[in-house]
């Protein structure tokens, strides 16, 4: 779906962003694409959806150089929410999607309402304007817009900005079932909980350079030290033992009265990224 080779961009002679990327997004993959501020994310993600020129390398989506792309017919096959709303603020939630959805073959086009619905967009607001709208509702209707088209592939920039806990959790639902359908899926974000729960495999860009690809669990799984840490009553008393993992396969191996709670010390997403890269994702 994607294939990036040796892709470089400078903005000027003395501030290249970009430093050769390599990487390639397969067909119904949810691909995580994370990197600080400032780590040439957001360029790399402008230049794969054809909003920056200039790139050096090759760049290919669905099979065609983005370079010589041209025509609606390549880009109404993709799907873009972007970090910022971008909507108009005196039109209603269903007056902007009616707007852009314009711009798509008709039989391309999904229902207005039934997307907003899906979204649990709240259906007072529908016809308000959008300047009423908090961040989390227009977080709603930008990722109606993203869809609106049936694209088969979909960039997200940080998809759940300004969203509570819960709606969160209905985006990366709706995330995965738009991957059920077959839509391929580029998702730049901050979030480490975000792109481990959803990616298949993550890239990690600091400095314009690729520094680790592969899938959360694997990266997870070779810097981890295989211990676990288990509390537990024993004569009364709680205590605390960490055992490596590999004692637990023939029972426990002390004295314990009450098993508690028996906690891995894998490293999180955020630990791998910091590891690997020297740096936060702030």
């Amino acid at each position: 779906m994607i294939e990036v080779k040796n892709l470089t961009f400078s903005y000027s002679k003395d501030k290249q962003a970009l430093h050769g990327l390599d990487f390639t997004v397969k067909d119904g993959e949810i691909f995580g694409f994370l990197g600080p501020n400032g780590s040439g994310k957001s360029t790399t993600q402008k230049i794969l959806t054809g909003l920056l020129r200039g790139h050096g390398g090759k760049v290919s989506l669905f099979g065609q150089d983005i370079s010589v792309a041209q025509g609606p017919e390549f880009f109404q096959k993709i799907g873009v929410l972007f970090e910022f709303p971008y909507l108009y603020a005196s039109l209603s939630a269903v007056d902007n999607l009616n707007y852009f959805a314009s711009f798509y073959p008709r039989e391309q086009r999904r229902d207005v309402g039934e997307l907003l619905d899906m979204l649990e967009f709240k259906r007072d607001f529908l016809k308000k304007p959008v300047s009423s709208y908090s961040k989390g509702m227009r977080q709603r209707v930008s990722m109606a817009r993203a869809l609106v088209s049936s694209p088969r592939l979909l960039f997200l920039d940080e998809p759940t900005s300004g969203l509570d806990p819960s709606g969160a959790v209905l985006f990366r639902k709706i995330i995965e079932q738009e991957r059920k359908k077959g839509t391929t899926v580029f998702v730049t974000t901050h979030n480490m909980v975000d792109a481990d729960l959803l990616c298949d495999r993550v890239a990690f860009i600091v400095g314009g350079n690729l520094v680790a690809l592969d899938t959360p669990k694997r990266l997870k799984e070779k810097n981890s030290n295989h211990g676990v840490v288990i509390d537990y009553l024993y004569q009364g008393r709680r205590e605390r033992k960490t055992i490596e993992a590999t004692e637990l396969a023939s029972g426990v191996p002390f004295a314990c009265d009450e098993m508690i709670s028996i906690h891995s010390q894998e490293p999180t997403l955020e630990d791998m990224f910091i590891q690997y890269t020297g740096r936060g994702l702030s």
